[in-house]
């Protein structure tokens, strides 16, 4: 018995016993946080919704994008509408009894609830407090409620990261009702816009990759069945929703002209004709000298494109299809370099304001034929009476506050790395870090880069580096590793789990 007390235990049962005990408590904190207490909670995350609603409110009716016409006028004709998913025009015509406030409520009640998760996720529950701060910060700092503001697809951008995230790294942290909404905000998103699909798709297979790489290296393993099973959903859930609106069992029309669009942009498409015209399969080579120099008007400048005196969208869409294949396969180089240039450009383009003031003359139309009703209000409000000015102001903070986040992502994850830094943060800068830069390349190598593209992201790098600043505040008061910053943080992997 004595010499039991004085010789030392093996290492490896000190470590099990440690792993066990950090187990046991990281088991207990994910079940407090599963539990809320909404007499606290729920009053600061209504006051964050209220305040991600201030511009629609401020502008006398939810903002709008031109592209909103093409949404409502595709789903209610039934006819398909180039970029213009079929789900998200069946939204925006549920609203139009109610001046589409019930899509500013959703929206804005959708970030204040993610935010809620985020920060009970990472260990701050029942922090009314913290989530009042942190929203209002966000609100005030970032783009996101000019976006969630906005009647347009863009704010189910960040939130399917987000959804992503937590169904991924921090499952046990959500009730049930919790993981199945999580998995519709990301499927509707998804089906909303081909980026947002795009995007996602590209997150998933990351989380595969990331799982594997976990096998053998120090950082947090991602659960794969919710985040793969919510991202099949959103691809069926596309094909669905247009085979029952458009009649098409497929994505949403237009792709090839998007991509063909990029070539205007890149002076690809210049290229192949010089090098192919004259060419009697090629009816663009009676327009080879008159290509404008920008994608975007080769897209929407109406007749005064070449495009629309092919035929417009529908009819040059395979002429377009086809030179984008032969284009890869003549200039391989050429697109690569196109592709890390626009994937740069994208990724710095950050100024908040890409709102259109009173140009909107499609959707004017579209409101005066399907929702007369609607109109008055939508003509009275602000955005219809003259451009928003004051962008200029607001991005003096905006976009160096966006690049310093953005710039930051990956030093977080390195700090996690060594074990400076708690895994769940630096598992979350990781994971935006990979999904701005992926937003980027879909909207940037794929598209033409636009500001708006990538502010309705770039808050999660700023929200990315708040929780990291709170969890290395909470170290500090605490003098070392907490329960609540999981079992990777001793460098120890728990029993491999399938979910």
């Amino acid at each position: 018995m004595v010499f039991a007390t004085i010789v030392p235990r093996p290492l490896e049962s000190t470590a099990v016993e440690a792993m066990t005990e950090l187990s046991l408590g990281q088991a207990a904190e994910d079940a407090r946080a599963r539990r809320l207490d909404p007499a606290r909670q729920w009053p600061a995350a209504a006051t964050v919704a209220l305040f991600l609603a201030a511009p629609a409110l401020w502008n006398g009716f939810p903002l709008v994008f031109d592209d909103v016409g093409g949404y409502i006028d595709g789903f209610i004709t039934g006819l398909p509408a180039n970029g213009r998913a079929a789900i998200f025009g069946a939204y925006l015509t549920l609203g139009i009894p109610f001046n589409f406030w019930p899509m500013v409520l959703i929206q804005s009640a959708l970030m204040a609830w993610l935010l809620v998760l985020m920060l009970k996720a990472h260990g701050f529950r029942n922090r009314p407090g913290l989530t009042l701060s942190l929203g209002l910060g966000l609100g005030t700092l970032t783009s996101l409620p000019w976006y969630a503001s906005q009647i347009m697809p863009d704010i189910f951008a960040p939130a399917g990261i987000i959804a992503l995230y937590l169904l991924a790294f921090r499952l046990r942290t959500l009730a049930w009702h919790a993981r199945l909404l999580l998995g519709l905000v990301i499927a509707f998103g998804m089906a909303g816009h081909m980026a947002i699909f795009g995007v996602a798709v590209g997150l998933c297979v990351t989380l595969i990759g990331w799982r594997a790489l976990a096998l053998k290296w120090p950082v947090e393993r991602p659960r794969l069945a919710y985040p793969v099973g919510a991202t099949a959903f959103g691809v069926l859930l596309a094909l669905a929703v247009n085979w029952l609106v458009i009649g098409q069992f497929g994505f949403t029309p237009g792709g090839s002209n998007f991509l063909f669009g990029r070539l205007i942009q890149t002076g690809i498409a210049a290229q192949y004709l010089a090098d192919n015209c004259p060419n009697p399969t090629l009816r663009l080579c009676a327009y080879r000298d008159s290509l404008p120099s920008q994608g975007d008007d080769w897209l929407w400048s109406g007749d005064s494109s070449p495009l629309y005196k092919l035929g417009g969208w529908d009819r040059f869409e395979e002429e377009a299809a086809r030179i984008v294949k032969d284009s890869l396969a003549r200039y391989p180089i050429a697109h690569l370099q196109a592709a890390a240039a626009g994937t740069i450009e994208q990724l710095v383009r950050v100024k908040s304001g890409d709102i259109p003031g009173p140009w909107t003359w499609h959707l004017h139309g579209v409101l005066k034929t399907h929702a007369p009703h609607v109109y008055g209000d939508f003509a009275a409000a602000r955005q219809q009476q003259k451009a928003f000015e004051f962008f200029s102001m607001v991005n003096i903070v905006h976009v160096p506050l966006a690049l310093l986040a953005t710039a930051m992502l990956p030093l977080l994850a390195v700090f996690a790395w060594r074990g400076k830094l708690s895994r769940t943060a630096g598992s979350f800068a990781a994971f935006v870090l990979i999904a701005l830069l992926g937003n980027a390349f879909v909207c940037g190598a794929l598209s033409n880069p636009h500001d708006r593209y990538q502010s309705r992201v770039v808050p999660l790098a700023v929200l990315a580096l708040a929780l990291a600043a709170l969890a290395a505040s909470r170290r500090r008061e605490h003098g070392g590793v907490l329960a609540g910053e999981h079992l990777d943080s001793l460098r120890l992997r728990p029993p491999n789990t399938i979910a």
